[in-house]
């Protein structure tokens, strides 16, 4: 019998998150981001659900050099640009677009002799303040590699740091219609969140990244209240039973100490499988359907829970980590973390499944 853990990638609800996007931006080019092997469900797992995206975004030039191996033929953009001038002629071969975002890179596309010239979306740092162009410099640059060999075709690019936040699109759009004016360029704006305000970012193209993944971008506004679904449902079993008397406690530390008698579930997984180790008491699990909370620490292989109120639960009873039934925010927010963190940290020890519905039964 194999360890009763595996993570779902529901294709289904892929599919339909990708479709709400274009919902929102209709007269946009949707270019999904799929850095971090997927946000962790996986590449070449989840590719066959991006079919209707217009291409990918990524920053691992590897990743998008097997892409073009396995004939994938649409744009892909290294959101990171290039590091090495060594890398341009592959780039330039594979057609594949790249970010230029300081002053090196420009003097590398420059000084190149390249087999096919490059699609180079010009970064412009308007708040974010990590990598990116001042918008003092944008005309500058812009007509540096307008007029450099190496580059076939130019579009502007930000990033958004607030699109969260009620106020936090205004000074950034601001700044980058002032950087752009005068420039006939296409435009790449929305992140997640700026998507869902699209009409206020607007642009012709888009970045969706973690609510491709049934994640939400904002911080009250829920994936079921934005019409996305979960992708990834971690799931495992009941592997061991505890009662607890009244003072007695479990786990490493004794961080949690039952005030009552308490019955308590043993659960397959742990923090070298990805889940959060710093998770506290009351981190929301689902054991045979039901929301129970964790009771101890996290450790390395297993994880307990607070099972008093689920009678029915026994050994091999299903639990959800997160996913279908439990949102992968929910657990993120009670953690101190985002659900991007938990997506990206699944192990490589984790098996992973495929299925094109819901979650489904499978023999742990």
């Amino acid at each position: 019998m194999a360890r009763p853990l595996l993570a779902q990638v529901n294709l289904s609800a892929l599919r339909a998150n990708l479709a709400r996007v274009r919902a929102q931006v209709v007269d946009a080019q949707i270019l999904a981001v799929v850095k971090a092997d997927a946000y962790g469900h996986g590449l070449k797992r989840v590719l066959p659900a991006l079919t209707d995206a217009d291409g990918l975004a990524l920053l691992e030039l590897s990743a998008a050099l097997t892409l073009r191996k396995q004939h994938y033929a649409r744009r892909i953009l290294l959101l990171e640009g290039f590091f090495d001038m060594k890398e341009l002629p592959e780039i330039a071969a594979r057609r594949v677009a790249v970010v230029v975002h300081h002053v090196e890179q420009v003097k590398m596309l420059e000084a190149a002799s390249l087999p096919r010239p490059i699609e180079v979306f010009v970064k412009i740092n308007t708040g974010m303040n990590r990598l990116g162009f001042r918008p003092s410099d944008t005309h500058g640059i812009v007509e540096r590699l307008s007029h450099t060999p190496s580059v076939a075709v130019l579009r502007l690019l930000t990033h958004l740091a607030r699109a969260d936040e009620e106020e936090g699109l205004r000074s950034q759009l601001e700044l980058f219609e002032e950087a752009c004016t005068g420039l006939p360029y296409p435009r790449s704006i929305a992140n997640s969140a700026g998507v869902i305000r699209y009409r206020e970012v607007g642009g012709e193209y888009v970045r969706p990244g973690i609510m491709l993944y049934g994640s939400s971008p904002f911080p009250y506004d829920t994936a079921e209240m934005l019409g996305i679904k979960p992708v990834m449902t971690l799931k495992s079993a009941l592997v061991g039973i505890q009662d607890l008397k009244p003072n007695e406690s479990v786990g490493y530390g004794g961080t949690y100490t039952a005030a009552r008698a308490v019955r308590i579930g043993v659960v397959a997984c742990g923090y070298a499988d990805g889940y959060p180790r710093h998770a506290p008491n009351g981190t929301p699990v689902l054991v045979c359907g039901k929301k129970v909370r964790t009771a101890g620490r996290v450790s390395m292989d297993m994880l307990t829970v607070d099972i008093t109120d689920v009678p029915e639960a026994t050994i091999g009873s299903p639990v959800v980590l997160w996913g279908e039934g439990l949102p992968v925010d929910d657990v993120a927010a009670a953690a101190s973390t985002v659900g991007y963190q938990l997506l990206c940290a699944v192990a490589p020890r984790v098996p992973f499944v495929t299925t094109e519905v819901g979650t489904v039964d499978i023999e742990l």
